[in-house]
């Protein structure tokens, strides 16, 4: 049997648990990995924390920068391993996952810039008498130790996301992958340390036991913490944050797309296609919910169906794939127990709706029922549910009438129409003739009321993990 895989916990004893990761295609067996109990993950904030109360070993903003160029170069000398380790474990189409490579090298540069620009501001003083003599200014400093919880389902882009900003921004970093897909963030944090990066900066470890993980995320000596997952597991976790720790939460949401009868159909159905096919819908901003005038819904629906039919579904290791497998089986089990839901209470079903071994084939449903599971939840599967609607007030009204709010989308040629819906709209952010899931990392990425809380985007993220002190100094000089 193959040795598993340790903690990248420096000075962490090997427990007794491991976690087997295997392919989701196939269920084969990629890598066994060590698990951390309580005593690992003591000894991982330990390091974390007492690294960060000795400011005398603070990495200045030099080392850090040249550390991460070194890390970017060296994901770039790898960019086809890094791909194939994540389409394999992820289950995102290697032609996808060789995009995600490209965007996380792009945001480690990404956060070599932060470093770059990062700066205070001086406080006017002067100005009264109490403020005479005095002159003021911040300087940002890191927040403290970094606890990140991540996804599974851009296994390296997002772990590039939560602790590329914390190395920038000069904070300690604890990383805990999802189990299903820890593989590339074990390569990405060894890269880190491969190009500089003293190893008690930049801790992985995963748990198998839930009161493990929750130990590690609330303990005192935390101080942000970073989440990507459900919102079920996030809000819970939030609620349980020791006093003063701050977090930013990023969940999921049932994105909304508004067509109205004078968009331009032909241009729209490629990009709402790729926006609900990509990774199998496994993307929190996924189109799902697409709101026709009543006078297209039907040839958008059918528009998507064709586009549907034609993707190639399979191995996701494969180059001409386009549709992966969901992570799980149970995953598999729930979309297509949703699907029949719709069927049965009057959806149409113009394509899909069955599993493909452990794939589920791109679906796509024409009016399904308002109070069904895909109306109501995050489908999170490949499936885009179209709607008819004979009023615009009322197609927003329905868009917004869950309890989640992320992206959303609006097509038409009337640019008075795109920015009242855009207006209207509960979204964080609103694309104008696009799809709901565009994004470039280093833009603001919120997820609304139960969607998340903070801003994502690399910039934002690194901002969240940095105080600002301020200084004021006295002098009869002034």
């Amino acid at each position: 049997m193959t040795t598993p895989l340790p903690l990248l916990v420096p000075g962490a004893q090997p427990s007794d648990n491991t976690i087997c990761v295997t392919a989701p295609f196939d269920e084969s067996p990629i890598a066994t990995l060590q698990a951390a109990d309580a005593t690992a993950v003591d000894a991982a904030l330990t390091t974390a924390f007492d690294l960060f109360r000795n400011r005398d070993q603070w990495l200045s903003a030099e080392t850090r920068i040249d550390i991460l160029t070194r890390t970017a170069t060296l994901m770039r000398e790898q960019a086809e391993q890094l791909a194939l380790e994540a389409a394999r474990e992820g289950g995102k189409p290697l032609v996808d996952s060789r995009v995600e490579v490209a965007r996380a090298i792009d945001g480690i540069e990404n956060c070599v810039e932060c470093i770059r620009t990062n700066h205070g501001q001086e406080v006017p003083m002067g100005i009264n008498a109490a403020s005479q003599q005095r002159v003021a200014f911040t300087r940002k400093e890191p927040i403290g130790v970094v606890v990140a919880v991540s996804a599974f389902n851009h296994p390296l882009n997002l772990i590039v996301h939560q602790v590329g900003p914390a190395v920038a921004s000069g904070c300690p970093v604890i990383i805990k992958p999802a189990e299903d897909t820890p593989l590339s963030c074990y390569r990405l944090v060894k890269l880190l340390h491969e190009a500089g990066l003293p190893e008690s900066w930049c801790q992985a470890l995963i748990v198998s036991d839930l009161d493990v993980a929750t130990q590690l995320v609330t303990d005192e000596r935390v101080g942000f913490f970073s989440f990507i997952g459900s919102a079920a597991v996030g809000w819970m976790l939030r609620s349980k944050l020791a006093p003063g720790a701050r977090c930013a939460l990023e969940h999921g949401g049932a994105a909304p797309v508004i067509i109205e009868a004078d968009a331009d159909i032909e241009a729209g159905l490629p990009l709402l296609a790729k926006g609900g096919f990509y990774h199998a819908g496994q993307v929190c901003v996924s189109v799902q919910r697409v709101y026709c005038h009543e006078s297209i819904a039907r040839q958008v629906a059918e528009g998507l169906a064709a586009l549907a039919t034609q993707l190639v579904v399979g191995d996701p290791t494969r180059v001409e794939t386009e549709v992966g497998p969901l992570i799980r089986g149970r995953e598999l089990e729930r979309v297509h127990a949703w699907v029949s839901e719709a069927v049965a209470g009057g959806a149409e079903l113009l394509c899909g709706g069955q599993t493909e071994g452990h794939c589920y084939q791109p679906t796509v449903l024409l009016n399904p029922p308002e109070n069904t599971a895909v109306s109501q939840k995050e489908i999170f599967g490949p499936v885009i549910c179209v709607y008819s609607y004979a009023h615009l007030d009322d197609a927003l009204q329905r868009a917004n009438a869950l309890p989640v709010a992320f992206q959303a989308a609006v097509l038409t040629r009337d640019l008075d129409k795109a920015l009242y819906v855009s207006k209207h709209l509960d979204a964080s952010a609103v694309m104008i003739n696009d799809h709901t899931a565009f994004r470039v990392d280093w833009m603001p990425f919120a997820g609304l009321r139960q969607s998340g809380l903070g801003v994502g985007g690399i910039p934002y993220t690194f901002d969240d993990m940095q105080i600002q002190k301020l200084v004021v100094i006295k002098s009869k000089a002034l």
